[in-house]
């Protein structure tokens, strides 16, 4: 019950944080999450909306990485498991259980892709002034992989660039 508090105080106050963030304009902030181990960071135009962890229906003959279809305030998303995902390739043992952290990234509207991402951990919000250096995207990356950067933590952090994956031929097709 502390952890379902927890929770929804922590997606209250990223909810505020959102809000701020988008009335201040347009700026380097993005949604930093943890998905398969990886730090990732979702920019802030083209996320949408966080959800708690929902229960998904399976549907057969997809791909491995795509976990089904879940109900997301009355409309139907597809809910793909990005850890698993990668530039249509399927890497790690199969889908396993979920952690009581774990929650669904919408993508915007705006990208025309109704489609959340299993994210294991939300990590808050982040501007370019949490990063001390930026590598660009490496040329054997997929498509959708943007800059990788670095925070004063030595940590790296791989931006997604979620309108470049919508838009990726294998992350459009779901088909096994």
């Amino acid at each position: 019950m502390a952890n379902r508090q927890a929770l929804r105080e922590l997606q209250s106050r990223l909810a505020s944080r959102l809000q701020a963030a988008r009335d201040e304009g347009p700026s380097l902030v993005w949604l930093a999450a943890e998905a398969g181990g990886a730090r990732l960071l979702f920019p802030l135009s083209q996320a949408g909306e966080i959800f708690p962890w929902t229960p998904v229906q399976p549907v057969p003959y997809a791909a491995p990485w795509f976990r089904g279809v879940a109900n997301l305030r009355g409309a139907l998303a597809g809910v793909v498991d990005l850890a698993r995902f990668t530039d249509g390739e399927v890497s790690g043992p199969p889908a396993g259980p979920l952690t009581a952290e774990a929650s669904l990234l919408s993508l915007n509207a705006l990208l025309g892709v109704p489609c959340a991402l299993v994210i294991d951990r939300l990590l808050g919000l982040r501007g370019g002034e949490a990063f001390v250096a930026a590598e660009p995207r490496g040329e054997q990356a997929p498509a959708w992989h943007g800059a990788v950067y670095t925070d004063a933590r030595q940590q790296r952090w791989q931006e997604i660039d979620l309108q470049a994956l919508a838009a990726h031929p294998s992350f459009l097709s779901i088909a096994a």
